[in-house]
C-alpha cells in the first residue's frame, strides 16, 4: 500500500491517515466507496500529493 501510493504522487502518511480518518465514515460495502480511495483514485484531496523533487543548483 505505500509503495503504491508513493508511485501515484502521494505522501504515504498523509494517504494512510486519510484513509484512517475516513474508512469509519463511509460505507464500506459500497463499491464506489473503495474507489475513491484507492491511491490512484481522482477523488482523493490534493494534499495528499507529494511535493514535486526540487532541483539543487550545480
Amino acid at each position: 500500500m505505500i509503495e503504491t501510493a508513493k508511485e501515484n504522487g502521494l505522501n504515504p502518511q498523509a494517504y494512510l491517515q486519510y484513509l484512517f480518518e475516513e474508512l469509519p465514515h463511509r460505507d464500506l460495502n459500497d463499491l464506489a466507496t473503495w474507489q475513491a480511495l484507492l491511491p490512484w483514485s481522482s477523488e482523493l484531496p490534493d494534499d495528499l500529493k507529494s511535493p514535486a523533487p526540487t532541483r539543487q543548483a550545480q
